[in-house]
């Protein structure tokens, strides 16, 4: 079950994390492994990579054909 904030906790959670600037100590990957994996990324996570959305499309134009042929009838 996730964590439920209070709107104090969550303000609170936010100063602390402002005082702390994580983002300012990140460096992200160093080594040439730690790169190579990390542009990977994009490929490997979400709906919008570049292949998966060009096959989308494929199949949205072929759905469309389809509906248009259906009609026609």
């Amino acid at each position: 079950m996730p964590r439920r904030w209070t709107p104090e906790q969550r303000a609170a959670q936010a100063e602390k994390i402002r005082g702390w600037k994580p983002w300012e100590q990140s460096t992200g990957p160093v080594t040439d492994d730690g790169k190579a994996a990390a542009s990977q990324n994009a490929l490997i996570h979400g709906l919008r990579a570049r292949d998966w959305l060009a096959y989308r499309k494929r199949i949205n134009d072929l759905l469309r054909a389809c509906r248009k042929q259906l009609n026609q009838i």
